[in-house]
């Protein structure tokens, strides 16, 4: 973890930004939490018990930054709130891929990268350069089927 806080400041410091002790406390939720995809209010709720002094604009604040540096991802899960996880797609080339229950919200996660064959066409049949993509798949888990 102390290589990802290290990587996080210099990757801030080179676009003239500092972390903070509160960027920091926000920054060890995300990586304490990274089988989660949570809510601002979740990582606020967690972040205000090791850090009561942080408010949930800072939070807001601080995912936005880490958003814009690609520090972390949002996502929509269709609840109409944008949920966070840490990853550098820098680093992975793509997002994972997500399966949501539409009953009772759980989200899993599909490691294999399924859309590789579709991009390759749509960069060849439509000349486009493709960066990256996002896959979800809504349906129903087991549990709530029964």
């Amino acid at each position: 973890m102390k290589d990802v806080i290290t990587d996080v400041g210099e990757k801030l410091k080179a676009r003239e930004y500092k972390l903070t002790p509160r960027r920091e406390s926000i920054l060890r939720v995300l990586l304490e939490n990274k089988d989660k995809h949570l809510s601002a209010e979740e990582v606020y709720n967690l972040v205000k018990e090791k850090a009561p002094d942080v408010g949930l604009a800072t939070v807001y604040r601080t995912l936005e930054l880490f958003s814009d540096f690609d520090i972390i991802h949002s996502m929509d899960f269709g609840d109409g709130r944008k949920r966070y996880e840490y990853g550098d797609s820098e680093a992975t080339g793509h997002h994972h891929h997500h399966v949501i229950c539409l009953k009772c919200g759980k989200i899993f996660e599909v490691a294999e990268d399924l859309l590789e064959d579709l991009e390759l066409r749509v960069s060849r049949d439509l000349d486009f350069e493709v960066v990256n993509h996002q896959l979800k798949i809504f349906g129903y888990c087991k549990n709530c089927r029964a």
